[in-house]
């Protein structure tokens, strides 16, 4: 089990309530950063405290979903001890664990399959980080 934090805006708002039922019965914790409805908002005001709540250490992962995940990205990668990163197919989800042990994940409702969803952030959940030359370049970006 994970102790995922989750949140999307409007555009990212239906694949984070298929996010929640599908990984909540593969039996990881989630709790919901908002939005409730797909009642326009800022994604910084959602994406933010997801990101404060990783770096915290108040949950292992995070996810945050909007249209492309561009930007939603860009605001968690603002918070020091985060890693985000935008991910669209397995690959990328495994690399972005693999190698550079990315702590939150940013989905882009508008550019993903539906059917690719699920796969992706299991692939990203499942994946271990792979250390060596890695954590020496995970130091060098926390050094900045």
């Amino acid at each position: 089990m994970t102790l995922i934090a989750i949140g999307s805006d409007h555009a990212g708002f239906r694949y984070k309530g298929l996010l929640k039922t599908s990984l909540g019965a593969l039996g990881h914790q989630l709790t919901d950063f908002g939005i409730h409805s797909l009642e326009m908002i800022d994604y910084p005001l959602i994406v933010r405290p997801v990101a404060e709540a990783v770096a915290a250490g108040r949950f292992e992962r995070g996810i945050v979903l909007g249209g492309s995940g561009n930007g939603e990205a860009i605001v968690a990668n603002r918070i020091r001890g985060v890693r985000c990163t935008v991910c669209w197919n397995l690959e990328s989800a495994r690399l972005a664990r693999r190698h550079n042990d990315a702590n939150v994940l940013s989905l882009g409702e508008r550019l993903i399959a539906e059917a690719d969803l699920l796969p992706i952030v299991v692939t990203w959940l499942a994946t271990g980080f792979g250390g060596g030359r890695h954590a020496r370049r995970i130091a060098l970006i926390d050094e900045v």
